[in-house]
């Protein structure tokens, strides 16, 4: 290679690595900016996301204050708490003007104005607790003449105070002294009104009570057929369907049974009960068996329905109909099987009991034995017979009678005879030893 080619092939690498160098960097550069427009996408998913969140906790706050508002709202919330706003108000306005008036006399009659108030607000809370237990009349009206009596007694000296207070016309002295004994009666009247009112309610909520806890529970144990009991009501004229009558409907339309509560469950579930009822009554000494179902006689099965004695089954014939029916004809453990299952599903006093139109059952096809699918059981295989030694080795006798001595191998005889290793490595060395007994100059094979 001359000196201009090297100088030609140098600038070609060159060129080639600066190509190569320009592309990797292109690359990089994708890469970065792939990388920094994916960080971007992240950052603003993320962004929207913790948007939408903050959206959601603020809507979920504002649902909560007006939860709370219309629990607040509410008029039992309001007399509630507005019963107890007056009670406090009339304890605050009444009490210091006993404290100042058993004061202004002495000092050590303190206790007194708060005894007074106390034993009328302790009185009003034994009525409470009377109501609550179901006490005699007697002890809740007791108890409200105590309090009628300790707060006529505070409304007394409260009058008798405001009329003494200095500064004050006649006219302003009598009017506070009213309102001070007004403000006293006030609170515990409130009170006990609240409470009457507490009690009616509660009367009445123990009235539909019951009521409200079974339409509760009907609606959470049976929603489908409430929910068609309702279809019925509304697509009924206004007060035409009542709605116990629509749930019955609704229960034979879903559950196909006219009586509510029964279902098809619960209807084999009885029939299975009365069959071991039967059966447990059976086994006792004293109940008399029941009457055993006619047989049809052998030849019964080959003849048509106008050759037997009887061309109509009865009710209780039913499984001599099976046997008697036109079309293809079973065999007898085939139809002794149907002829049991047919008897063992009905009780025979129900049979009897109960009148049922003669139907005729065409016997089906046997169908084809179906492939066992699965492991059979230990007890569902047929067993084999068991051979003796002897007659294993007369078998092989039979079987190898014209082999050659050298396909006379353990393997050969197992698949031949069928049998196991074991026992054809021993029908081998018996073979072998006869073949050798047979030919004393021949060779055995080892």
């Amino acid at each position: 290679m001359s000196y201009y080619e090297e100088q030609r092939a140098d600038r070609a690498a060159k060129a080639e690595e600066k190509r190569l160098s320009a592309r990797h960097g292109e690359e990089l550069r994708a890469a970065r900016q792939q990388e920094a427009d994916a960080r971007s996408a992240r950052l603003r998913d993320q962004e929207r996301a913790d948007r939408k969140a903050d959206r959601l906790e603020r809507q979920q706050r504002r649902r909560e204050r007006a939860e709370r508002r219309r629990e607040v709202l509410t008029p039992a919330e309001i007399y509630r708490r507005g019963t107890l706003a007056v009670v406090t108000a009339s304890g605050l306005a009444s009490l210091p003007a006993q404290i100042l008036h058993f004061v202004n006399i002495s000092a050590l009659l303190l206790p007194l104005p708060l005894a007074i108030e106390g034993l009328a607000w302790v009185m009003a809370a034994g009525v409470a607790y009377a109501d609550a237990r179901h006490l005699p009349a007697w002890v809740r009206w007791l108890l409200r003449s105590l309090i009628a009596a300790f707060a006529g007694f505070a409304a007394f000296i409260n009058y008798g105070y405001g009329q003494s207070i200095k500064g004050l016309s006649a006219g302003d002295a009598k009017t506070v002294g009213l309102g001070l004994a007004a403000v006293t009666l006030l609170g515990p009247i409130a009170f006990e009104i609240r409470q009457w009112v507490s009690t009616l309610d509660a009367s009445i909520e123990g009235i539909d009570a019951d009521r409200h806890e079974h339409s509760r529970r009907r609606r959470r144990h049976h929603r489908k057929v409430v929910r068609v009991a309702d279809r019925l009501i509304s697509a009924a004229p206004h007060g035409e369907l009542d709605r116990q009558a629509a749930f019955e409907r609704a229960w034979s339309i879903v559950r196909g049974c006219p009586d509510p509560g029964m279902t098809p469950a619960l209807h084999k579930r009885a029939v299975k009960s009365a069959q071991a009822m039967d059966k447990a009554r059976a086994k006792q000494p004293d109940h008399p068996q029941p009457e055993p179902v006619p047989q049809v006689p052998d030849g019964a099965a080959e003849r048509s329905m106008a050759d037997l004695e009887e061309s109509t089954p009865g009710p209780a014939d039913r499984s001599t109909a099976l046997e008697a029916a036109p079309g293809p004809i079973l065999d007898r453990p085939k139809v002794d099987l149907i002829k049991r299952t047919v008897t063992s599903t009905v009780p025979v006093e129900s049979i009897r009991s109960t009148p049922i139109e003669p139907v005729l059952t065409a016997a089906a096809e046997a169908p084809r034995p179906r492939r066992v699918t699965g492991k059979v059981p230990t007890a569902a295989r047929s067993k084999r017979p068991t051979r003796t030694p002897e007659q294993l080795l007369d078998e092989a006798r039979s079987v190898t009678a014209d082999w050659p001595i050298d396909e006379l191998t353990g393997e050969a005889i197992r698949k031949a005879v069928r049998c196991a290793p074991a026992r054809a490595r021993e029908l081998r060395d018996a073979l072998r030893a006869e073949r050798a007994d047979q030919n004393p100059g021949g060779e055995v094979a080892a």
